[in-house]
């Protein structure tokens, strides 16, 4: 063999051994490395229930985003800010899944909306329809507000030529139509 080649076979090997001593530091110090432990003020919004502001599953996640929306509802409401948030952690309580939905299965919105209604209208003295109607209000908010965050985003992308103008239509409409996922309903 040559000494070019040797030499090639060794400085490879060398690399190979190197990087796999990286990853093999680098999954350890992964692995001991603490999560954060979760904060009070999150806690009332990471169960994968229907938020104020009729999020959904994912939306909730998040102490700073579930206190300004128990913030907006009660503010919608007239009621005290932590009265909302309880009302609405004895809910997610009262109405935590015991087993997980099949798969591509969505538990049905309406209801559960309808449900949460009901609670913080008993939880707070209120009418329901004076919770339904703030909650829904709250949900076009945050609809129309995702909805421009897409027209600017899609709007970059057109000005940086990453997408033609009819490419950003197309992918508007099908949000707008519920094809794919992002501000429209």
């Amino acid at each position: 063999m040559s000494r070019t080649k040797k030499m090639t076979l060794g400085l490879s090997a060398t690399a190979l051994a190197l990087g796999a001593g990286i990853g093999v530091a680098g999954m350890a110090s992964a692995t001991t490395t603490p999560t954060p432990a979760p904060s009070a003020s999150s806690s009332a919004s990471t169960d994968g229930t229907t938020t104020p502001g009729g999020m959904g599953k994912h939306g909730g996640r998040g102490g700073e985003r579930g206190a300004a929306q128990a913030s907006a509802l009660a503010a919608k409401l007239g009621v005290e800010e932590a009265k909302v948030t309880e009302a609405l952690q004895a809910f997610r309580e009262a109405n935590k899944p015991t087993t997980a939905p099949a798969d591509g299965e969505k538990p049905d919105a309406a209801t559960r909306d309808a449900a949460l209604a009901k609670s913080l209208a008993a939880a707070l003295g209120i009418e329901e329809s004076k919770v339904t109607a703030a909650l829904e209000e709250l949900r076009s908010e945050k609809q129309a507000e995702k909805a421009a965050a897409l027209k600017t985003r899609l709007d970059q992308a057109v000005a940086d030529g990453k997408l033609t103008q009819a490419e950003a239509d197309a992918v508007t409409k099908a949000v707008e139509n519920g094809v794919i996922g992002g501000a429209g309903r």
